[in-house]
């Protein structure tokens, strides 16, 4: 694929003297340090992976000799890139977002490549690499885009959908890019006929891959899957994946394009998920390596001279790609803010400008820097462009303001003859469940949402729910808070509850808040900011499995709802904190609470003596039961006197478990 710098260029001189393993070591502690650091500034984790290319590479420290064994290993990372993207092909997504992506996504890459083309072709490039060029500035990134709007919670916001459905048509559009851009760097007199054979090629395999592949793919997958071998089945994906990728070699095409075909027929299958976890390691590991081969070509001194020329690549590529989504979605029907919403969410490069540019072969060396360094600095500040997005529109789009004062108008409309009333934050299944117990119990609400074909249908179905950002102050106050009874955050997202509790605090301290929350690791955090109750979906899960398994084994229902409200009762103290496993060390684990079970051998100090005595309290510890001969007292008193062969359950974190453990055992 040519995506790594061309190790035969570096002279001899210069080579590297690091062995293989200090090589991969270099590589591993150079990324994991590169990464943490952009993660910690929220920044996406690619362009740490070039930082590190780019400071070890050949213009630089010079630490990375063998880099085009390095770049072969490389190629692979955009291989199952590709396959990824193939199993989130969807027809039914593709169909029900058909105008925004066959619109709005099919204009904003064929024009932003024509204009794009046009101007380098002005600037003395020539056409094939004009085009070729083109099409990488074309892209945008799907990988932050998506996280940003999902953190965001705009997935299904108006722009939410333009941008989803203009990075499916890119996603799309690279597949072709593919077959392209190798082609145009062949004469020009061969141009049409190597062009038109690549692209006969590419129909021709996909036919027959599609056509027999559906047949067979889920039988194989079924077949495979009766050995109930995690290892079989991942050495499985990993034969179609390079099969069929090899198959498309093996034609003269892209490998890439022959993953993108393997992970559209799995995805067509009942293992697509199955599939996705399991291929998320390899890809992520040798993309990594991928964007270290590119971050290598990148070549400081070269760009000293050239920075006039990037900051003016950078500006044009910004403004170009913003005025065409920008106009194309005012066109299609999108309000003006909605319209520049989009068109500053997209305007910067992405991940695939770096695959498409390791296509292309006899790029001049400053053009290939300049395009380098433009992808990579528009990806650096296209976090810090979304986050300013909102200020710019509400600054130039006068009608925002007043669509925003429609919105709260509309608002305060509907809570006006509200008094007393509950204002559920968000409206999603768990909003509405609540909704219809506070109906039943004559208990008035107002709900806010941000979903407009929710609140649409809600609303024409008669329930009290309005569009508006429940994190905002100015929706709060038009919903009633003055007069509201109680605030519910029905939606599982800590940093817009923590918003929401600081407009109440600042507005009603009086007024309680009840905040839902995944699980019980940020009770306390919430707590802290204000809310009255913290309800855990995790242990109140727990607690109804157990309340139906309990009556199933025949205990009366009456000591079952008994001991239900006393757990209630104590704030979840009988089950807070859990047992940890291989599976939780993703967590936070230094400051969440954990169980931990401690065997007290004959000889341990904690023997012969009391819990007061022991008083691990003091250590920030408590002890949650004593499991004694099989038999578990929960919650012991401080006068509990503790044997040899006793099991002491002691609760939390880890260095308060880790000193009580001491303790127990130790003299």
């Amino acid at each position: 694929m040519g995506c790594g710098y061309d190790g035969r260029s570096i002279p001899e001189s210069k080579k590297s003297p690091l062995s293989a393993l200090s090589l991969v070591l270099l590589l591993l502690g150079a990324s994991v340090l590169a990464v943490v650091v952009f993660r910690r500034f929220n920044l996406p984790p690619v362009l740490g992976y070039l930082a590190v290319g780019s400071l070890i590479g050949p213009h630089a420290l010079n630490l990375m000799g063998d880099v085009q064994t390095a770049s072969h290993l490389a190629e692979f990372g955009v291989v199952f890139l590709m396959f990824s993207i193939g199993l989130e092909f969807s027809l039914p997504k593709l169909y029900a977002m058909k105008r925004i992506v066959f619109g709005l996504g099919l204009l904003q890459v064929v024009v932003t490549q024509i204009l794009a083309t046009g101007v380098l072709i002005l600037l003395g490039i020539s056409w094939q690499h004009g085009i070729a060029l083109g099409g990488l500035f074309a892209m945008s990134s799907t990988a932050v885009l998506t996280k940003l709007l999902a953190e965001r919670m705009q997935l299904d916001s108006p722009h939410g959908r333009e941008v989803l459905g203009v990075l499916l048509f890119q996603d799309l559009a690279v597949v072709p890019l593919l077959v392209v851009i190798p082609a145009l760097t062949q004469p020009p007199e061969k141009l049409a006929m190597l062009l038109g054979l690549a692209l006969f090629k590419a129909v021709v395999v996909l036919a027959v891959i599609l056509v027999f592949g559906q047949r067979w793919m889920r039988k194989w997958f079924h077949f495979v899957a009766r050995a109930r071998s995690p290892e079989v089945f991942v050495l499985n994906v990993l034969l179609i994946t390079l099969a069929l990728a090899h198959v498309t070699e093996l034609a003269g095409l892209s490998m890439a394009l022959g993953a993108f075909v393997a992970g559209m027929l799995i995805s067509e299958t009942e293992f697509r998920l199955q599939v996705e976890e399991d291929i998320k390691p390899f890809r992520d590991v040798l993309m990594g390596l991928f964007f270290v081969t590119i971050g290598v070509r990148l070549d400081v001194h070269i760009l000293l001279g050239l920075w006039w020329q990037v900051l003016l690549g950078l500006l044009a590529l910004l403004l170009l790609k913003a005025l065409v989504v920008g106009l194309f979605s005012r066109q299609l029907g999108a309000s003006p803010g909605n319209a520049i919403r989009t068109a500053l969410w997209l305007c910067a490069g992405g991940e695939f400008g770096f695959v498409l540019l390791g296509e292309i072969a006899g790029l001049p060396k400053n053009v290939e820097q300049v395009a380098l360094t433009v992808l990579v600095l528009s990806m650096l500040i296209a976090p810090f462009i979304v986050q300013y997005s909102e200020k710019l529109v509400m600054r130039f789009v006068a009608s925002e303001w007043l669509m925003r004062s429609m919105q709260l108008t509309q608002i305060a409309a509907q809570s006006m003859t509200t008094e007393k009333h509950a204002i559920l934050c968000g409206f999603g299944r768990n909003g509405q469940y609540l909704a219809r117990f506070l109906g039943q119990e004559g208990v008035g609400y107002i709900a806010l949402d941000l979903d407009p074909d929710r609140v649409r249908e809600a609303a024409a179905g008669g329930e009290s729910v309005v569009f508006g950002d429940a994190g905002r102050k100015e929706a709060l106050m038009a919903a009633g808070l003055m007069r509201a009874s109680v605030v519910i955050v029905t939606m599982a997202d800590t940093g817009l509850a923590e918003k929401i509790m600081h407009h109440v605090q600042a507005l009603r301290p009086e007024l309680p808040v009840v905040v839902r929350t995944a699980d019980e690791r940020d009770m306390e955090r919430l707590s802290k900011a204000g809310a009255a109750e913290v309800v855990p979906e995790t242990l109140e899960a727990s607690l109804m499995l157990a309340s139906h398994a309990l009556v199933l084994l025949g205990v009366p229902i009456n000591r079952v709802l008994k001991r239900i409200r006393t757990i209630r009762a104590k704030r979840y103290s009988l089950l807070r904190g859990y047992y940890r496993g291989v599976t939780d060390r993703d967590e936070e684990e230094s400051r969440q609470s954990r169980l931990h079970s401690v065997l007290l051998t004959p000889g341990a100090r904690a023997v012969g003596r009391t819990l007061a005595e022991l008083d691990l309290i003091h250590l920030g510890c408590e002890v949650s039961a004593i499991r004694r001969r099989g038999i578990k007292a929960v919650e012991p008193l401080p006068e509990t006197r503790l044997e040899a062969g006793d099991v002491v359950v002691v609760l939390g974190a880890a260095d308060a478990v880790a000193a009580a453990e001491q303790r127990l055992l130790h003299q």
